[in-house]
């Protein structure tokens, strides 16, 4: 891990069904690191942390901290959410070095809770809240909350959704995968075909100019913006709502465009505080890392749940 000021030096990535468990996929990419050899480790996990052992939502690894400990000869492994770091990164991220796209206009943030959330292969979130000196990071499976249609339209197209569990989640619609469900139930309410087989079609065709992809990523952003919005007055987060994950950097300008803003916006009888939160999209290609280099390097500004093995 660099030093307090360096910049994070990234690793190669693997796939997770390119080894048996995270250990092999450690050693990989270790491979090609030439610095002195880790004594601890930090691992973000894309589930709930609530034991030292961790099986994985949408992957088939185990994380098991002991048994990375020991393998890889470390003093310490901690587990974490994933949305923990992401949290952090918020301190250090900045809108001037291009990390950052607003999102609307709004007023400079206030002092106050900061709230993130990514739509990727699932929905993450989680909360920083300043306590005295110091950060409180509340990692969250939100992710996990019933969402529902509020116009006419919505409505006609629910019964056309695929549920997951017997439930609409705000995972199930907000998620590449859930960007999937939205154009098959939008083609299944016009009853048309839907051309599209995975996500990164329905991305691709939107650009290309098909209405139902684009019609698809408008109801996507305004189901986000309304997400967000509930998000941001759970945790009274006036300073700032942060949009990561994989899908957000890659359709910012549809962000921009209003259906977002609108709906998060849409907050009665808060509308006017909900009008002055800043939103931002993280644009930085590796926000987790950034949070991460800056929980390592200054532990002392943050305080959060975790699990973890220590040698004895």
């Amino acid at each position: 891990m660099p030093a307090p000021g360096e910049p994070v030096q990234l690793l190669p990535r693997a796939l997770t069904a390119q080894t048996p468990d995270p250990v092999g996929a450690i050693r990989v990419a270790l491979e090609s690191y030439t610095g002195a050899a880790p004594r601890s480790a930090i691992i973000a996990v894309a589930t709930r942390v609530d034991a030292p052992a961790i099986r994985l939502t949408n992957a088939h690894w185990l994380i098991d901290a002991q048994a990375i400990g020991q393998a890889l000869d470390l003093e310490r492994v901690t587990l974490v959410n994933d949305y923990t770091p992401v949290a952090a990164s918020v301190t250090v991220l900045d809108e001037s070095r291009g990390d950052l796209a607003p999102i609307g206009t709004f007023p400079p943030a206030k002092s106050g809770a900061r709230v993130v959330l990514g739509p990727g292969t699932g929905l993450g979130a989680g909360a920083l809240v300043p306590v005295e000196d110091r950060f409180a990071i509340l990692a969250t499976e939100a992710g996990h909350m019933e969402f529902g249609p509020i116009t006419e339209e919505e409505t006609a197209l629910w019964p056309h959704l695929e549920r997951v569990g017997g439930r609409v989640s705000g995972e199930v619609v907000l998620s590449g995968p859930g960007l999937f469900r939205i154009a098959r139930a939008l083609a299944a309410h016009r009853c048309v075909d839907c051309p599209f087989t995975m996500p990164n079609d329905v991305l691709a065709a939107a650009r290309e100019g098909d209405p139902l992809a684009k019609d698809a990523l408008d109801l996507f952003a305004r189901f986000l913006g309304r997400f967000a919005g509930d998000l941001a007055l759970t945790f009274e987060s006036s300073g700032g709502v942060f949009i990561a994950g994989g899908i957000a950097p890659r359709m910012i300008d549809i962000l921009q465009a209003g259906s977002f803003r609108e709906a998060f916006d849409r907050k009665a009888p808060h509308d006017e505080w909900a009008r002055k939160v800043p939103v931002y999209a993280i644009v930085n290609p590796e926000p987790a890392l950034q949070g991460l280099a800056a929980i390592v390097t200054n532990p002392e500004r943050f305080v959060f749940p975790s699990q973890g093995w220590r040698a004895t």
